[in-house]
């Protein structure tokens, strides 16, 4: 029931978390906070966007349309208000389980991108130093100094890509208790019952 009744309290989150989003990706593009470097030498899964359109603009008009769902004068399709709430709700779903799959997708390059590691520049020259080792290099510190260029490079990644794969992950558990709120709303009901005074 709380969940129903903060409906647009779920919305407005996913909006705060999908600017968040948008900011760690843009950040991405700036490796230890610097315009200077070449855009060849980015790490190829920023190219995907995951932040900025996936959990980002996706997620911002998803929300919007949750909110604008929420308003009683949105909709006035059907003719009772039992369906009208009903119709609602089904839309709902149907947008949360779009949320579910691009914050969904963001999670998974964001985790793509922490695994591979930074491309960065080595004594042999850029590469993808990281890239065997399976997310390894998370955990053994003293091989990030081989990585000289850009500076901090790998810290920048891990910290940017996790905080992006956090963001995503909660865009993703919001969406699917909204469905499961608006679910609860279509088999359940929240309507009040009229009883006419000669049944009783």
């Amino acid at each position: 029931m709380g969940l129903q009744r903060c409906g647009s309290c779920l919305s407005c989150l996913l909006i705060l978390l999908a600017l968040w989003c948008i900011a760690v990706n843009i950040l991405l593009y700036f490796p230890n906070g610097k315009a200077s470097y070449d855009v060849s030498n980015h790490t190829n899964y920023v190219w995907h966007f995951e932040g900025i359109c996936s959990s980002g603009v996706m997620i911002l008009v998803l929300a919007v349309l949750m909110i604008l769902l929420e308003h009683d004068t949105f909709f006035q399709c059907c003719q009772n208000e039992s369906c009208n709430k009903t119709y609602r709700s089904f839309i709902s779903v149907v947008l949360a389980l779009l949320g579910i799959a691009f914050s969904g997708y963001s999670v998974i390059i964001s985790t793509l991108g922490l695994v591979q590691g930074p491309f960065c520049n080595t004594p042999a020259g850029w590469e993808y130093l990281f890239k065997d080792t399976s997310g390894g290099y998370l955990t053994n510190y003293t091989s990030w100094s081989r990585c000289t260029e850009p500076t901090n490079a790998v810290k920048w990644n891990i910290i940017l890509f996790s905080v992006l794969m956090t963001l995503s992950g909660l865009q993703v558990i919001i969406c699917f208790l909204k469905a499961i709120a608006e679910l609860k709303r279509i088999l359940c009901g929240t309507y009040s019952v009229f009883i006419q005074p000669g049944i009783i």
